[in-house]
């Protein structure tokens, strides 16, 4: 039932899963009958009934008996207590989020159990190679994919964790279930483990009584990746690696990795001025850490696992030079040891200590021991936090944290463009002796460099334990290379903690792994040994595993013109801010050239300058591989992107400065993000501005290898004209973005900013990348010299225009995000997460290989740009120009009492307001989608599409949707849309909760949703809704004996809570009214 199930249209075995809802109902039915007693489940009961009766009344087309039942259910909750309607809300609520759980174990197992899945890596592999695409072509096509999915914290994510762990333990138990093997006993103890979490998830809080920080959003999305992907991922390469043998002949490379992991949460500065430059630089470390210890207890199961003695000669060598330096640094700490201790043995009665007389529980075990169950279902790590205390201090806490990132393979992190402890910072002093105490500063030194040493390397003690590789005959040599591995981790994720404790870390390089590259060097050495050894079976296992995940897992424009005002008008420039874009453009342009710094040392700043400077103080520190790219929200010139250039190169100089040597690490990938239709529509423009200036164009070439990346917003495109209009501008901007890029030589990568919903871009993902224009998810890879205009002094040859010749090779690449509750639904569980990482594979390689085609005629063109005209008309008309629009939308919807929910740290609206413009568009869509009216996703698109059928085009646009692709893809995601809207509910919550003069504007809009519901019909040939969509039709009913009583019972308790603002239990109620909805829509905003 989601907007985002990639097998949407694909059926599941129903059977199964009405079976696995009726057992978990019922289980849940017990618990209610156990914790709230017969009268209570009596009502609720007669509500269900009720519910079901008018719904089938409703779908046999009888309207006014449905009507009849639907005023009595209405009434009879009308007249419940508010006790009673906070259990009956929880209830439902929990048999929803049940539903849902059964529904996402059923298309996992339908995709596990296919042996011809749809959109597979063999299937899509083999399509091409019957369509006549050389297995050449594949094979390097495949290769030089490059696609990083972007997790994001958007607000969306309406369950607290904790009941996402019961829920993918139900899962797991669903899944265990299912097992033919099970014995009669064993299926007794599944169902005692089913009541247990049933009954303890009716006995947690579902609502967050505390708004999130940026870093607790960073700790529940990025648990994720441990959770999941970290297994799916390898799981995944695999899969692709025997589809490719099979269809070209030739396996996957090992270090290839077609798709990589960036992440935003926590690093989203849109807004939110909880995420700081020092929860940049924090969550940046952490998310090092996290990645290395992983790294660590990988290589501690390999060490156990390569046992063997034969190896290759250079691998032999490397493991006789580290027993031989072992031996060298054993001997020299033996000598300090006993010159340090003569005189403390002395000193008690003259004898030495006694050794242990025998180990410690659990000293048999490897490190890894309490995580050794790799198919755990939540494993967990001990990360240092802010309540981290040094060992020479008592009461030493380690926070639980939960996270992780990814992208690039020039650093072990798993890249982030970061966050931290926002509501720790304040004390993230306390761990160590406060600067300025009374301690001498030699003592502090004293201790900080105890601390240091006494954590690095391995103690007298461990070594006892795990004794040197030279004192034990016939060691095997990759268990000698893989022990300095894991020694080598060990000092990298102490170094990280005394760098997020402010702490002196002074230790040669080599004592530590810096880069990825590093890492895999021994890790590549030990395949390749083990291949010439003929144990390749062994290397293609977990050692493969581990390479693959290494190669894998690796900011707003108004600010900084706020920013450059600052230091122009210090400078006795001026405003920044009110210069026009040429004269902006010149000064960005002759500072960009020089080679002294702009910002003098003494500037004073507000603290909002004072912290945009600060920020790229730590993007330089930290440097590109941990924080990729800059992104420019609302960007709209080529100055704001030359602006934080500036400011970029004005920070590596100033820290250059300080360290006396060249900055480490390249500089940030800068991404202007086009978000507004006006934006969308100059995006072309703006980027070959940017071009044709020879700076810009040099740095491009220079540092980012001709390479610009350009990201596009859909959510507030949506909430400024209307989805159908965003839809077609977004088109267009990528083809003139793309046409730009072409024009210059210039490779070019779209960022999609896509929702969770259709009304902000959301969708199925192959369904989105199919539709995109041609040539947007491509790069050339060879290129044709072609002179262009302007850049006869270029050295570089040129991207042949696509009209003027051919390209020899091409790649395919995308960036794009997942967005807050669509982390969890598409990468939560291992088996889904697999089947995504497919689908975002196959559909970019279909787009590279078999790009979609444009729009046949130019006609075509003409008839979107009217349709898009009539509905951005429509629409605007009514969301900005009808003065009653804004108070209608308070009064039906419930958009005030949404910031209760605590799901999102950032604050709701931009900037203080009540328009509809300062609103961010999650709370836009999320207000209507509990509404059941979801009036974002089609509001306008009846009045366009009726417009130019009634003017003859009726035919025309027909074949449009038969013949383009995108066309097809937008009419069936409104199409998608209109099958979860409810128009009886929606006219429910105008009933009772809007003001009389205000009704008639709701009959007006429920007029023209069945406008667009008539004309959709029309230009598809389906004669209901969803026709050709039978599973999701079903799954829709499936869940209206549950959802429509909660909608009724949300607009009873809002009634109730507008009369009595201050009831807190009534605030608690329609919180959980709203997590039920969410849950039956599966989709929030």
């Amino acid at each position: 039932m989601t907007d985002i199930t990639d097998d949407i249209a694909e059926e599941i075995s129903f059977q199964g899963f009405e079976d696995d809802c009726r057992l978990l109902g019922n289980l849940l039915n017990d618990v209610l009958q156990r914790e709230l007693g017969p009268h209570f489940m009596e009502k609720l009961e007669r509500t269900r009934v009720l519910a079901q009766s008018a719904c089938n009344m409703r779908m046999a087309g009888i309207e006014d008996t449905a009507e009849l039942l639907e005023r009595q259910l209405s009434a009879e909750l009308s007249m419940m207590t508010l006790e009673e309607a906070l259990s009956l809300a929880r209830a439902f609520s929990h048999y929803l989020n049940l539903t849902g759980i059964a529904e996402t174990h059923h298309r996992v197992t339908k995709a596990r159990g296919s042996t011809n899945l749809s959109k597979s890596c063999d299937d899509i592999l083999n399509q091409l190679v019957q369509g006549g695409i050389s297995p050449a072509e594949l094979y390097d096509t495949v290769c030089k994919q490059e696609v990083e999915i972007v997790l994001t914290a958007h607000p969306t994510q309406i369950n607290r964790r904790t009941l996402q762990y019961k829920h993918i333990k139900i899962a797991h138990l669903l899944e265990y279930n299912d097992r033919p093997d099970l014995g009669h006993e064993d299926r007794e103890m599944l169902i005692e483990d089913l009541v247990r979490e049933l009954a303890s998830i009716w006995q947690t809080d579902e609502i967050r009584r505390h708004k999130p920080t940026p870093v607790d959003e960073a700790r529940a999305g990025l648990n994720i990746v441990e959770q999941s992907l970290w297994r799916a991922v390898p799981h995944y390469l695999r899969r692709l690696s025997n589809a490719l043998k099979k269809h070209t002949g030739k396996p996957l490379p090992l270090t290839c990795t077609p798709i990589k992991f960036g992440s935003w949460m926590g690093g989203d500065r849109d807004g939110n001025p909880n995420v700081t430059a020092k929860v940049t630089r924090d969550v940046s470390l952490l998310s090092r850490w996290m990645a290395v210890d992983l790294y660590l207890r990988e290589v501690d199961n390999l060490r156990f696992e390569l046992s063997m003695n034969q190896c290759s000669a250079k691998l032999s060598k490397l493991a006789h030079e580290i027993l031989e330096k072992e031996k060298t640094l054993d001997d020299w700490h033996e000598t300090r040891t006993q010159q340090s201790s003569l005189g403390q043995f002395k000193n008690h009665s003259g004898h030495a200590p006694p050794l242990p007389t025998q180990l410690p529980a659990g000293a048999d075990l490897p490190s890894y021991a309490e995580h050794n169950d790799m198919e755990a279902h939540y494993p967990r790590l001990d990360v240092p936090g802010t309540e981290f205390m040094p060992m020479n201090r008592q009461g030493r806490q380690d926070s639980l944290i939960f996270e992780e990132h990814s992208h690039d393979t020039n650093k072990l992190s798993i890249r982030t463009h970061g966050n931290g402890n926002a509501n720790n910072s304040g004390n993230a002093q306390s761990a160590v002796t406060p600067r300025g105490s009374s301690s001498s500063s030699s003592q502090l030194l004293l201790q900080r460099r105890q601390f240091a040493e006494s954590q690095i390397g391995r103690t007298s003690f461990q070594k006892l334990l795990e004794p040197s590789s030279s004192q034990i005959p016939g060691i095997a040599p990759y268990r000698v290379v893989l022990g300095d591995v894991k020694e080598k981790l060990a000092k990298t994720r102490r170094r990280l903690e005394l760098l997020l404790e402010d702490l002196p870390c002074e230790h040669d390089s080599w004592d530590y792994y810096d880069t990825s590259e590093q890492l895999l060097e021994p890790l590549l050495l030990c395949y390749e040994s083990l291949q010439s050894s003929g144990s390749g079976i062994l290397a293609d296992g977990r050692l493969a595993d581990l390479i693959r995940r290494v190669a894998t897992f690796g900011m707003e424009s108004g600010r900084h013109s706020e920013t450059l005002d600052a230091i122009t008008k210090y400078l006795d420039m001026g405003a920044y801010s009110e210069w026009d874009e040429d004269t902006k453009l010149e000064f960005l342009t002759r500072e960009l050239k020089g080679k002294r710094p702009l910002v003098p040392p003494t500037i004073e700043v507000t603290p909002d300058v004072k912290e945009v400077l600060d920020t790229f103080r730590v993007a330089v520190e930290l440097g590109s591989d941990s924080l990729g790219a800059y992104v420019i929200s609302m960007a709209s010139n080529a100055s704001d992107v030359l602006a934080v250039e500036l400011l970029q190169k004005d920070a590596r100089l100033a820290v250059a400065g300080e360290l006396g040597r060249p900055c480490p690490g390249g500089t940030l990938r800068v991404v202007p993000l086009f978000e507004t239709v006006k934006d969308l529509r100059e995006a072309g423009s703006v980027i070959r501005k940017l071009l044709s200036i020879d700076w810009y164009r040099n740095h491009i070439i220079k540092n980012h290898n001709g390479h610009q990346e350009v990201m596009v917003g859909y959510s507030d495109s949506g909430k400024d004209a209307g989805r159908f209009t965003a839809a077609w501008e977004l088109y267009k901007a990528q083809e003139d973005v793309a046409a730009a890029c072409n024009e210059y030589g210039i490779k070019i990568t779209l960022f999609h900013g896509r929702g969770g919903s259709i009304g902000r871009g959301g969708g199925p993902t192959h369904l989105a990348i199919q539709s995109q224009p041609p040539g947007s998810v491509m790069i050339f890879g060879s290129f044709v010299p072609y002179p262009v205009k302007k850049q006869s002094e270029h050295p570089e040859p040129s991207i042949i225009n696509s009209r003027a010749g051919k390209v020899s090779r091409v790649m395919g690449t995308l960036r794009s995000t997942e967005q807050g509750e669509m982390v969890q639904a598409k990468f939560g569980l291992p088996h889904m997460a697999v089947r995504q990482l497919e689908i975002y594979t196959t559909a970019v390689l279909l787009a590279t290989l078999r790009p979609p085609q444009p729009p046949k005629e130019e006609k075509w063109r003409n008839l979107m740009d009217e349709i898009s005209k009539i509905s951005c008309s429509t629409y605007r008309n009514t969301v900005y120009e009808n003065p009653e629009f804004l108070a209608y939308f308070h009064e039906a919807t419930p958009q005030a009492e949404l910031g209760c929910l605590n799901i999102g740290s950032r604050p709701t609206r931009r900037k203080v307001s009540t328009g509809i413009g300062h609103l961010r568009a999650i709370p836009w869509i999320f207000a209507w989608t509990q509404t059941r009216f979801v009036l974002p996703a089609w509001l306008g698109v009846g009045a366009g599409l009726k417009g130019v059928c009634e003017a003859g085009h009726t035919e025309d646009i027909r074949a449009m949707y038969k013949e383009w692709s995108f066309f097809q893809s937008t009419i069936d995601l409104i199409e998608m849309v209109l099958g979860k809207t409810d128009i009886p509910i929606a006219k429910h919550y105008d009933e009772v909760l809007v003001s009389e003069s205000r009704q008639e504007l709701g009959e007006e809009l429920r007029g023209e949703l069945l406008t667009a519901e008539k004309f959709v019909l029309l230009i598809t040939g389906h004669e209901k809704l969803s026709e050709n969509n039978r599973s999701l039709r079903k799954l829709i009913e499936s869940r209206l004996p549950y959802l429509n009583p909660l909608n009724m019972l949300q607009v009873e308790i809002l009634k109730r809570l507008r009369r009595d603002d201050d009831n807190n239990k009534l605030r608690d109620a329609l919180l959980i009214t709203i997590n039920g909805i969410a849950a039956g829509m599966r989709n929030t905003g």
